[in-house]
C-alpha cells in the first residue's frame, strides 16, 4: 500500500468522524475463562486461545503465558502497526527491523512479600530497530509521530480511569 492508497481508505472514515464523532468511539473487548483445578486464565484472542499463568517469579512453570509480556506484546504490536503507517503516509519504505519492548516488575509486590514494593510494570522501555531509506531526522520524526499515534503505548502513558466490577457468573 502507498499514501495514496492509505489517504484514499481512511479519508471517507475520518469525514464520518468529524460528521459524527460519536460514531469514532470503539469498544475494545477482551474474555478470560477462569481454569478449573490450574492457576491459570484462558484469553480468547483474534487467532486462537492463550492460556496465562503465573510467572516462573511467582512460583509458575514457565509454561503457560505471562500477563507482563502479553501487555508488552500489545505495545509492539500497536507501535509497529502504527508505525508502518506513518511511514506510509510519509512516503517513507521500511524494509525490515524490529521493535523491543522491555519492562520491569518487582515480585516482591504481587507476592505480598514486602508491602511497599510495588505491584506491576514500573518500568517500560521502548525501542525502534528500522531499517528504511528515511535519514535519521526524518525516522526520529516517524517514531514520534508513533508514540503520538499508538493507541496502546498512549494508555500506558496516560492511564485510563479503571472500574472493577464482581458479578455472578452465569
Amino acid at each position: 500500500m502507498n499514501a495514496d492508497q492509505l489517504r484514499a481508505m481512511q479519508a471517507p472514515i475520518k469525514q464520518r468522524y468529524r460528521d459524527d464523532p460519536a460514531s469514532a468511539r470503539v469498544i475494545a473487548h477482551a474474555e478470560g475463562l477462569l481454569e478449573p483445578g490450574d492457576i491459570a486464565c484462558t484469553v480468547r484472542a483474534w487467532h486462537g486461545e492463550v492460556t496465562a499463568g503465573l510467572h516462573p517469579a511467582g512460583g509458575g512453570s514457565g509454561d503457560l503465558a505471562c500477563s507482563a509480556d502479553m501487555l508488552l506484546e500489545a505495545v509492539v504490536a500497536c507501535a509497529g502497526v502504527t508505525l508502518r503507517a506513518v511511514a506510509t503516509a510519509m512516503g517513507v519504505t521500511i524494509t525490515g527491523g524490529r521493535i523491543v519492548a522491555e519492562g520491569v516488575w518487582d515480585a516482591r509486590g504481587t507476592l505480598g512479600v514486602d508491602r511497599a514494593a510495588p505491584v506491576g510494570l514500573t518500568d517500560i522501555s521502548l525501542r525502534f530497530e528500522v531499517e528504511s531509506d528515511a535519514d535519521p531526522a526524518r525516522l526520529e520524526r516517524m517514531v514520534q509521530t508513533t508514540e503520538r499515534y499508538c493507541v496502546i503505548l498512549q494508555t500506558l502513558k496516560t492511564p485510563p480511569q479503571v472500574s472493577v466490577a464482581v458479578a455472578a457468573a452465569g
